[in-house]
């Protein structure tokens, strides 16, 4: 049994190749409920240890269960795969219980690997997963062997003795490849909640004659821009403010603002529980008092307080999603102090994502120069992924290449069926 892994920054999934040779993903089971990914999260509750002693922690929908009913008591996780470039994450201490990085990756990994050997009646302790074309630190830096070996120690924590790794770009080119009965040279762009990323690959039954099946690949090239990015534009331009983005305070006869670095962890929402320190509580309650909008100041101190970082998320992502079929959408933010509703047309968000967008055209730009490979003589363009989903960012495409070149689909399984197709290769033979 063959099978592929793909650990994303927002949702995770994994696939099998079944006897007749076809991949399909491992349905996820919460409940009564089942669902084709997991939410890359994890929950600990300081009531629930292990005979150890150390917090329990609930994976996947499970965590977002665990938060919800916990009155906000509950830690939250999510988005720690962006922390993979990160030499200053070493590790974090969870209700006294100390965690690395690779150990919350590897909670995720193996609760992913059991659920695909109860599909497939066997141990998996061999497979391929995804990894980024550039892992890209926040200062621009690249870290890829850095990340890769953390991310290698991660699934070796999980149980994963063989390991091999493909850009998620060209798991998503197998995936589209199975629907194609002649060759084609296709630009695949997939979109993560982490990092955007490209490859021109020439597939098609022509691709079974290769010596090496790796030999179709033109060229990759990546940038760590996507979904997380957009949420945190949406925060920052059309949310902060309701917090006390722009308030000023009195201090020593001068008028100061509210301190920018605030707003750099609230920006991201899994930040914000940083945030929940009795210094910076101190802080913020006497800034309040001498604020010029102590309401809004009361807003950000309810937010930190009552852990309230993923129902921001969840209203900010709902807000992307409808402004993915809609030209408007409204944000509505009712926690008591906290009532906040706020119109967004699409025409903000795309102005306000615009660096973005411009980054990651530029990007297929760079591709296209570096493999010599002119737009038009690209066949297809395959975008999956959640961000393909936004209309400004299939604009670029659709100028560049022609709408009648543009596929889509698997948004959010692609990349972990291509993974299986990708390990057939690699450990069959």
């Amino acid at each position: 049994m063959f099978a592929g892994m793909d650990f994303g920054t927002t949702n995770s999934a994994v696939s099998l190749v079944d006897g007749q040779g076809r991949a399909a993903v491992v349905p996820m089971v919460f409940g009564q409920a089942r669902a084709e990914t997991m939410r890359s999260m994890l929950a600990f509750e300081d009531g629930h240890r292990d005979e150890r002693r150390r917090p329990i922690a609930r994976i996947g929908q499970e965590a977002i269960e665990a938060y919800l009913e916990g009155d906000g008591e509950a830690r939250l996780l999510q988005s720690f795969k962006s922390y993979l470039t990160s030499r200053s994450f070493t590790s974090a201490s969870i209700f006294n219980a100390t965690y690395s990085l690779e150990d919350l990756i590897a909670l995720v990994v193996r609760r992913l690997r059991e659920t695909a050997e109860v599909q497939a009646g066997g141990k998996i302790e061999r497979l391929v997963a995804g990894r980024p074309v550039c892992f890209v630190a926040e200062d621009g830096r690249a870290e890829d062997d850095f990340a890769v070996g953390r991310l290698r120690e991660a699934f070796a924590k999980a149980g994963i003795a063989d390991l091999a790794f493909e850009y998620e770009p060209i798991a998503a080119a197998y995936y589209y490849e199975q629907g194609l009965d002649h060759d084609q040279t296709v630009l695949v762009a997939d979109f993560g909640g982490g990092t955007s990323d490209f490859c021109l690959v020439r597939l098609g039954p022509g691709r079974a004659g290769l010596d090496r099946p790796e030999e179709a690949i033109i060229g990759t090239n990546g940038v760590g821009i996507a979904g997380d990015a957009f949420d945190r534009r949406i925060v920052e331009h059309g949310i902060a403010d309701f917090f006390g983005k722009k308030a000023n305070y009195r201090s020593d006869g001068k008028t100061l603002p509210v301190p920018a670095w605030i707003f750099g962890k609230f920006e991201r929402w899994h930040h914000i529980g940083f945030l929940n320190a009795p210094p910076t509580l101190r802080m913020l309650r006497d800034i309040q008092r001498f604020a010029d909008a102590p309401d809004r100041i009361e807003n950000l101190l309810t937010l930190i307080e009552h852990n309230l970082g993923y129902h921001l998320y969840r209203a900010v992502e709902k807000v992307k999603l409808d402004l993915s079929r809609a030209g408007e959408s409204v944000f509505r933010f009712d926690f008591d102090p906290i009532d906040i509703t706020r119109t967004v047309t699409r025409a903000e968000f795309e102005g306000w994502i615009e660096p973005e967008l411009t980054e990651i055209e530029t990007c297929v730009e760079g591709l296209l120069e570096k493999t010599g490979i002119p737009a038009h003589k690209v066949d297809r363009v395959f975008m999956t992924g959640g961000s393909s989903l936004v209309p400004a960012v299939r604009a670029i495409f659709s100028r560049r290449f022609g709408e009648d070149r543009i596929s889509a689909g698997g948004e959010f399984v692609s990349v972990a069926t291509g993974l299986a197709y990708r390990a057939r290769e690699v450990f069959g033979g």
